[in-house]
């Protein structure tokens, strides 16, 4: 069964940086394409960013230019680095998994989900 935790969430003040990590176990890695979702409070989950490899990456517009999505099949491990963070990047995020060969915007399209970590900006 595979398995996805997240950590590295927290709270920052505009303009901070943080990095969050998605561990994966019980399958084969380097397969899955790899995502980032979040989830504001009271309001629907929306894509962030997902990444198959190194040159087949998907951001979300609200994110290009400030987050950097990225893998290590070593460490069975997704990352999303955050910068310039503002109050509405407040979220939970969800780290989310499948076996497409290309990244999907569509949570439907992901099988396997995290717990989600909670990212707090203040102003």
């Amino acid at each position: 069964q595979v398995q996805l935790v997240e950590s590295g969430g927290g709270s920052v003040q505009t303009g901070g940086s943080l990095r969050l990590s998605c561990a994966t176990s019980g399958g084969t890695f380097s397969t899955y394409t790899m995502a980032w979702f979040r989830q504001a409070q009271g309001k629907e989950r929306v894509f962030v960013a997902a990444i198959r490899n190194s040159i087949t990456i998907n951001y979300a517009d609200s994110v290009k230019g400030r987050f950097t999505i990225s893998r290590d099949n070593a460490k069975n491990t997704v990352y999303l680095q955050m910068n310039s963070l503002k109050p509405g990047d407040t979220a939970v995020y969800y780290c989310a998994a499948n076996n497409r060969l290309r990244p999907s915007l569509r949570g439907d399209d992901y099988v396997y989900w995290g717990q989600g970590t909670q990212v707090t900006v203040s102003s």
